[in-house]
């Protein structure tokens, strides 16, 4: 994996959980508007619309970069319209990370043939 592509990664990694954590505020924001005199929608669905843009482009990124299949750049995409998916989204990529890094040195040191 190049510089480039690991970079794209991260990116996504890092955006995920904080544009899940903005959606579940916007959620709560959205009852309590409902419930009492507290409206905090426009600030928070601002937030987490900048974080949702951010994602996508960072997902459309990583998804050229990486050369994803469509079933893997669609759950991807999925996992950011759902209220918890960014964590699970962040998760599978910091594995996916991991995964990446063990391969490279592997080749590196001659256990695997690439």
């Amino acid at each position: 994996m190049d510089i480039k592509t690991a970079t794209a990664l991260r990116r996504l990694r890092l955006v995920s959980a904080p544009e899940a954590v903005s959606f579940l505020l916007l959620l709560l924001c959205s009852v309590l508007k409902r419930t009492t005199d507290f409206n905090a929608v426009p600030v928070m669905g601002m937030v987490h619309g900048v974080l949702f843009i951010l994602y996508v482009i960072f997902w459309a990124d990583a998804w050229n970069r990486t050369k994803w299949s469509l079933k893997t750049a669609a759950l991807y995409f999925v996992l950011s319209v759902l209220p918890t998916g960014g964590f699970f989204a962040e998760r599978k990529l910091k594995r996916e990370a991991e995964d990446a890094v063990i391969a490279t040195r592997a080749r590196k040191e001659g256990i695997v043939g690439a």
